[in-house]
């Protein structure tokens, strides 16, 4: 399963230089990582009802080329890796109609208490059939 997510860059968006500032792109991944998950059929509100949440303990960006003002890019996201405690998303942002390729990244989540703070040390069941179904589609 693939999310596509199509982003005109605004002028917030870029640094002093004219381009996108590098902490956009992390706004954006977050987004489509919440877009994916909910495809899946969680709903992000349910389960932080239940006290279950999904923060970022690591992320990988590699910078190919630089998007500008005004540009319209594509993102693509997919999740890559299921594992028994985490969960790994690739994302690749691209400029609209085109193949060029503006920046690589990965992201890994994990699945946590909201109460007590701690990590799970097996996602339960019914969420990581979720995460593999997307890996078969």
């Amino acid at each position: 399963m693939e999310y596509t997510q199509e982003i005109r860059i605004l002028y917030a968006d870029t640094d002093s230089y004219g381009v996108v500032w590098h902490g956009a792109y992390t706004k954006w991944f977050e987004a489509a990582r919440v877009e994916l998950v909910e495809q899946l059929g969680l709903d992000l509100d349910t389960l932080e009802n239940n006290n279950i949440l999904f923060p970022v303990v690591e992320m990988n960006i590699r910078y190919k080329s630089s998007a500008k003002m005004n540009e319209k890019i594509i993102i693509k996201t997919r999740i890559i890796k299921v594992s028994p405690v985490s969960i790994t998303f690739e994302h690749k942002v691209y400029k609209k109609g085109t193949d060029i390729l503006r920046v690589t990244a990965q992201t890994v989540i994990v699945v946590t208490n909201s109460q007590t703070g701690k990590m799970y040390r097996k996602i339960p069941e019914e969420i990581m059939n979720k995460f593999l179904s997307a890996l078969n589609i």
